[in-house]
């Protein structure tokens, strides 16, 4: 068999075929020979060749997603000091979210699958990933004063525990009344550690993004 001179474009044809059937049949309801049937050509050894299984996609489909965090433009912003950086990534990320609908209809079909132990793995994967990333913007802010001096990776994984799990009502479920509560007290105890991230702006954006992803 003659060796692929593109790898990464047949890696990319994968990924997109899985994630049309993903949104349009449902994970569970996707096999290996449904993607293959959309590769336009390319058989089962081809898939095989560059994934072990339908997870494998799925996995490569949440590090493929994951590069949406606009933290390049959050870095080379011209901002005052590594708290309005980290607030201008929170801000950047939100409205990427709501504007990709690749995005948007990815991310709902995980939060649909969350029950399943496998999947929540898989989040929690995505969220240390997340928290590795912020975490030099919030040492940035500790070491110009914005942000309280303390461990920048457990303020890191603070604000993405509360944003991502406690604020989510399909993780914690919660009336409207329950969720602005919440996001009440989470912009005071971030106030209280000294992390003042979270403003105005960045809660209407947050519950836009929760609206529009159906989280």
């Amino acid at each position: 068999m003659p060796r692929n001179k593109y790898p990464e474009e047949t890696e990319k044809k994968i990924l997109d075929a899985s994630l049309k059937l993903f949104l349009e049949k449902g994970y569970d309801e996707t096999t290996v020979l449904d993607i293959v049937a959309n590769l336009n050509g390319l058989t089962r050894g081809a898939f095989y060749h560059h994934f072990k299984s339908k997870e494998a996609v799925l996995d490569a489909l949440f590090t493929h997603l994951g590069k949406n965090l606009p933290i390049e433009a959050a870095m080379s912003a011209n901002v005052a000091n590594g708290l309005e950086r980290l607030k201008l990534l929170f801000t950047l990320s939100l409205q990427s979210n709501i504007a990709s609908n690749e995005v948007t209809a990815f991310m709902t079909m995980i939060m649909s699958l969350l029950a399943e132990p496998r999947f929540s793995y898989k989040r929690h994967d995505e969220i240390l990933s997340t928290a590795k990333v912020i975490e030099p913007i919030i040492a940035e802010g500790m070491a110009d004063g914005s942000i309280r001096k303390g461990s920048a990776k457990a303020y890191a994984e603070i604000v993405l525990i509360m944003t991502n799990y406690w604020m989510m009502p399909k993780q914690f479920p919660g009336t409207d009344e329950d969720i602005l509560a919440r996001s009440e007290l989470m912009i005071e105890i971030l106030d209280a550690i000294g992390m003042p991230v979270i403003n105005n702006e960045i809660t209407n954006a947050f519950h836009d993004n929760i609206e529009a992803l159906d989280l």
